[in-house]
């Protein structure tokens, strides 16, 4: 049967368990599935691009916002900003006595961009990172994951119902079936990248 739509997955994942009494928790095996899989998965086609017009210290982080790839001031000129541990900021920052500027630095502090310096007008800023994969719902019924995977969300939900099925013999292997899936997914998405050679290493000429 071919799993393409919530309602499929939700009646494979009851077929595969042979149980009819979880039709209640089965969703909730589906969002344990999708958690995880934001956790471990960084996918080409999880990369979303926002802008923003930041003028603060601290901006909003876009919508499903997972983790940052590159961010940068755009419109006049490109300028990439640096990422920037926390503690480094705050002492760049003591150190320039907070004066106000044209960001260079950023950290994600407290669930928001901090910028360095403080903008000192506004400035457009282009945020490219990792979005969380849209759930799954009675009102979503599908998305690229399922469409092209589905076989990680079965597996994925599957071994995230080991609380109610206990000693199941089959939970390693839907466990190790998950996984491989997983790491297949991001291997593909490096091929897609980075043309099947992985990440280059620069060497610099003495």
């Amino acid at each position: 049967m071919p799993i393409t739509t919530y309602a499929e997955l939700k009646a494979a994942i009851a077929d595969w368990l042979l149980r009819d009494d979880l039709t209640a928790v089965i969703p909730s095996f589906i969002s344990l599935a999708e958690a995880d899989i934001n956790r471990n998965v960084r996918h080409w086609l999880m990369e979303e691009r926002a802008s923003s017009v930041v003028s603060t210290q601290y901006s909003a982080v876009p919508t499903g916002f997972i983790s940052p790839i590159r961010l940068s001031l755009t419109g006049d000129g490109t300028y990439e900003l640096e990422p920037a541990g926390q503690a480094e900021l705050l002492a760049m920052r003591q150190a320039a006595n907070d004066t106000a500027g044209r960001p260079r630095y950023y950290a994600i502090t407290s669930g928001q961009i901090e910028l360095f310096p403080t903008p000192g007008d506004d400035y457009t800023l282009e945020v490219l990172y990792h979005k969380r994969i849209d759930p799954l719902s009675d009102s979503t019924a599908t998305n690229w994951l399922l469409e092209s995977h589905p076989d990680i969300y079965l597996h994925g939900a599957l071994a995230l119902a080991a609380p109610y099925l206990h000693d199941d013999a089959r939970i390693g292997i839907w466990k190790g079936l998950y996984d491989q899936g997983i790491a297949g997914l991001n291997m593909d998405s490096d091929k897609a990248k980075y043309g099947g050679s992985g990440l280059r290493m620069k060497i610099r000429s003495r």
